[in-house]
């Protein structure tokens, strides 16, 4: 069962200030790290590696600063790293061009692991169309997985109704955090991975041609004002208060 991850690079949101005079995010200086649910993806794949045997392929786009964050996800489990080299603006139709081709290009594959959505633009894009350009099955937004030799079934979590997806391999998977609790590498996990292989592929290594199909032209803050009224009494009449003020202001009803 060789399983592929596709994982992203993201800032440290929590961390971003909004400039009060432009009202537009302060992106540099933050923080780097792996998006927190392609670390799911990742646990989920060392869990089926566990129960079928197989390799594990994490794939990144981005500059080279990524390799900092794939050696995180090898000394979680994973068996090699794959950097395409490229730079970081790209919309979602040039990353999925750029994963596609590497996918292509590794060939022999099972399963394919992402994340739901990314914390920075949380599109929720990024599976779908990777599955679409493949032209393999999906299923999406999984909770559980269960694979085995033959087969692998998903479960959806629709609110009041759970759905269970069965596929043939290949296919692709995106998984939500509910899915699992992603491991901490050990020390000896950590130092372990600085042996892992990781391959750095450049555009011009992957059969691709990259189109920009969406141009952000600006992005803004928005601007929350809080009223911050304190109850500090635990009494029934704070309580009152507090359910008398949410309603005057519209949010219950």
């Amino acid at each position: 069962m060789n399983i592929i991850v596709c994982a992203k690079q993201v800032v440290e949101i929590s961390e971003m200030k909004i400039d009060s005079s432009t009202n537009k995010p302060i992106l540099s200086g933050l923080d780097k790290k792996v998006n927190d649910i392609d670390k799911n993806a990742i646990e989920e794949a060392i869990k089926i590696k566990d129960k079928t045997g197989g390799k594990i392929t994490v794939i990144m786009v981005g500059e080279p600063d990524v390799k900092e964050r794939m050696k995180e996800l090898l000394a979680m489990g994973a068996d090699e790293g794959i950097l395409v080299n490229s730079p970081g603006d790209l919309d979602y139709s040039q990353l999925t061009t750029l994963l596609s081709g590497a996918i292509k290009k590794i060939g022999d594959y099972s399963i394919i692991l992402c994340g739901e959505a990314s914390t920075d633009m949380f599109s929720g894009q990024v599976g779908p169309r990777l599955a679409g350009m493949l032209d393999i099955s999906q299923i999406t937004y999984a909770q559980k997985i269960d694979a085995t030799k033959d087969n692998v079934t998903g479960e959806r979590n629709l609110g009041d109704t759970v759905v269970t997806l069965e596929s043939s391999y290949p296919v692709l998977i995106t998984v939500t955090k509910e899915i699992n609790e992603p491991r901490l590498p050990s020390l000896m996990q950590i130092l372990a991975s600085a042996s892992k292989p990781i391959l750095e592929w450049s555009v011009d290594d992957l059969d691709v041609t990259l189109e920009q199909k969406v141009l952000t032209t600006d992005l803004q803050g928005i601007s929350m004002d809080r009223k911050n009224e304190i109850y500090k009494d635990d009494s029934d009449d704070s309580i009152q208060k507090l359910v008398d003020n949410l309603a005057k202001d519209g949010v219950l009803r």
